[in-house]
């Protein structure tokens, strides 16, 4: 999963972006797109390694992309720039400045979501009326374009001319058909309100934009906390009534706003958490594992994390009947222990 950071300027990006993947600029780095990657938390996992023992023990991992300053200085080319380096992200965490500054004007967050909207929608509208452009000059040249992606592309069109972001139409912007096009107004968006340190609540509702994912982050705090010792952090997270690290409660999110589920793998060689979507299907979940496990798929044992914790033993669980095979159309469930069965 790859998350790319996003807001107008002062609104504390590079911020979060330390704050989340505890790492610190070089003096190099400042102008230069950054990326970090982390593991995803998941105490399943850690309670599963200490069960078998393996060799290897491997969590899934996210990664956050801060997009680098642009050459062009201001304006449309740079704004261009920035969106190109995130198109390939598979959602957008938008940080809004709210809080004061000394020699800044207050914070305006819903104007400020607005216009970061905006310059999505824009973004989008060139794609789309590029790809209609082209889908003409092609059938004045005696090609036949599909006419699904045609009546698709009108349906986008007319909900950007409206102003209003992909992402409320997943049904359309995920189709097969245009999946390719990767826009920036149709990805998962999670809103981050970058508050001052003493304050952890959100905006008031007349700030709040509607139909959005919005959480806060004392980034300033959180960045700083994600410099010190396990030891340190702990007594600082607690003074500042802090329940759980940025990192962990922005993956959490991130996950439920895409829809993302973890099942495992497990034995002596190797315990491994595998990210998938909800209700993906036991034979495609293990095309996530190897494509010749899909292509030779039989069947799924699959065990509940819960039903093992209660059993204690893969063994007794199996005794008690909670071990189950599953054929090529069940939905995983998040937590699932699977073995794939079968034969290439």
């Amino acid at each position: 999963m790859r998350l790319g950071i996003i807001g107008l300027s002062q609104s504390g990006k590079t911020t979060v972006f330390e704050a989340l993947t505890r790492s610190a600029a070089t003096d190099g780095q400042h102008q230069e797109s950054r990326i970090g990657t982390i593991i995803v938390p998941d105490k399943r996992v850690e309670v599963l390694s200490e069960m078998y023992n393996p060799r290897k023990t491997i969590f899934t991992q996210v990664a956050y992309f801060l997009p680098g300053k642009s050459d062009h200085g201001g304006g449309p080319k740079k704004e261009q720039s920035i969106w190109t380096q995130v198109r390939d992200c598979d959602a957008l965490i938008h940080t809004i400045r709210n809080f004061s500054s000394y020699g800044v004007d207050a914070p305006t967050p819903k104007e400020d979501v607005i216009t970061i909207d905006q310059e999505l929608i824009i973004s989008d509208l060139v794609v789309v009326e590029k790809r209609l452009e082209r889908l003409a000059l092609d059938e004045k040249r005696g090609k036949k374009p599909n006419p699904e992606e045609i009546t698709l592309l009108k349906q986008c069109i007319a909900h950007l001319n409206n102003e209003i972001p992909l992402r409320r139409f997943p049904e359309i912007a995920r189709t097969k058909l245009l999946r390719g096009f990767a826009f920036l107004s149709a990805k998962p968006m999670l809103i981050l309100f970058n508050n001052a340190d003493e304050d952890d609540s959100l905006p008031d509702s007349s700030s709040m934009p509607e139909g959005e994912e919005c959480m806060v982050i004392r980034a300033k705090l959180e960045q700083e906390i994600a410099q010190m010792t396990d030891e340190e952090a702990d007594e600082f997270l607690a003074e500042f009534n802090i329940t759980a690290s940025a990192t962990d409660r922005v993956i959490q999110r991130s996950y439920d706003l895409m829809g993302l589920i973890s099942f495992f793998t497990v034995g002596e060689d190797e315990v491994r958490a595998w990210t998938i979507g909800r209700n993906t299907d036991a034979v495609d979940a293990a095309e996530v594992i190897h494509s010749d496990i899909k292509k030779g798929f039989i069947r799924a044992e699959v065990l509940a994390y819960d039903d093992l914790m209660d059993a204690g033993t893969y063994a007794e669980a199996r005794k008690k009947g909670t071990v189950r095979l599953e054929g090529k159309t069940y939905k995983v469930c998040d937590g699932d222990i699977i073995n794939f069965r079968f034969n290439v």
